[in-house]
């Protein structure tokens, strides 16, 4: 019985020593220590954020968050008094000179909110594609930092334009994933619809044909130009109806076939019909352009004659050919048929020649 009791106290003791040794070991891994960067997403940085291991000290506010999307740094000695104050103590902080401190944020880049403008502007009060909207903003853009739980996208939630002054006011709101409300944003400014044109890089003079170093692409206000805005595709090559200066843009009315007959240039005259080709030497009575009808006098014949501009001085002239008749067209003449003399056998009346004997 006694040595019943001494083994049953070993027991004890042994187990109670082995529970002491782990505790001893637990609070040795669980002793607060440092972090040399830290992150933060509210405005205020926690004993939480700063070390490890902070227990029920962890919600404890400390200092207050750097801006949102900046870094800040706190000297270690700092950092140590503020935890004192809160009797954490004992931290191990791993020779940490200071503690970076990053707040999160979600960047909006200046770049990005025109864009998301001539969306909401887009087709509304007769403007046109968003790609053709050119925006001034009142205020100089910079980039829009937010609270990191604003994860939403831009969404319009006002879109108002003037059409007269060109006046815009647009407010959009961004969603939180957290229980917040949406924050919002507004810009104002002026919208004007824009169209790529061709516009003169020089001043060019009236019937000039335009070369490609003379016409360079501009984007223009479709007001100034109007609906009928050129092309450089369109305009080079073509000769102009009226003298412009340098910087004008150039409307499809500007411009025209080129002349390849002017008046009262030498031009030659072909004649071509079918198995015959023959040129002749002419004046020119009118300016014309390719496909155009012009009066050239020969200078064979002294006649005027009517013909087309093929060419750079050269006018087609086509001779009719005379239309041989067809068979089908020529008419048949029959003559009347003569009719043989019918014998009319004899009646029963008329005498019959007796037989020969």
């Amino acid at each position: 019985m006694i040595v019943r009791s001494i083994l049953l106290a070993s027991a004890l003791l042994m187990a109670a020593t082995a529970t002491a040794f782990a505790q001893s070991n637990d609070d040795a891994i669980a002793a607060p220590v440092l972090r040399a960067d830290v992150t933060v997403t509210s405005d205020v940085v926690r004993i939480g954020d700063v070390i490890d291991n902070a227990g029920t000290a962890a919600q404890i506010a400390i200092y207050r968050a750097p801006d949102l999307g900046t870094t800040g740094s706190l000297p270690t000695a700092q950092v140590l008094a503020a935890l004192q104050a809160h009797q954490v103590i004992g931290v191990n902080t791993k020779d940490i000179k200071a503690v970076s401190v990053t707040r999160l944020s979600r960047s909006i880049e200046a770049q990005d909110i025109p864009q998301q403008v001539a969306h909401a502007l887009e087709h509304r009060s007769g403007l046109g594609d968003a790609a053709n909207l050119t925006l001034t903003f009142d205020r100089d853009l910079q980039d829009v930092q937010l609270d990191a739980t604003y994860t939403g996208n831009m969404q319009p939630v006002s879109t108002r334009f003037e059409p007269r002054s060109g006046r815009f006011d647009v407010s959009f709101e961004i969603s939180s994933d957290s229980n917040v409300p949406a924050t919002k944003l507004r810009f104002t400014g002026t919208a004007i619809e824009t169209v790529e044109a061709a516009v003169l890089a020089r001043s060019v003079e009236r019937n000039e044909v335009l070369k490609s170093s003379d016409v360079i692409v501009e984007r223009r206000p479709k007001a100034e130009v109007g609906g009928d805005a050129a092309t450089r595709n369109a305009v080079v090559g073509m000769q102009m109806r009226r003298q412009l200066r340098a910087g004008q843009a150039l409307r499809t009315g500007d411009v025209t076939k080129p002349d390849l007959v002017q008046r009262d240039d030498n031009v030659t005259l072909i004649y071509q019909a079918a198995g015959l080709y023959l040129t002749i030497r002419g004046k020119a009575l009118d300016s014309g352009a390719e496909g155009d009808v012009v009066n050239v006098n020969s200078q064979q014949s002294k006649r005027t004659i009517s013909g087309v501009v093929i060419g750079r001085g050269q006018v087609a002239i086509t001779v009719a050919t005379p239309r041989l008749p067809s068979a089908s067209d020529t008419p048949i003449n029959v003559g009347a048929a003569e009719t043989a003399p019918v014998s009319v056998a004899a009646s029963n009346s008329s005498s019959v020649a007796p037989k020969t004997e």
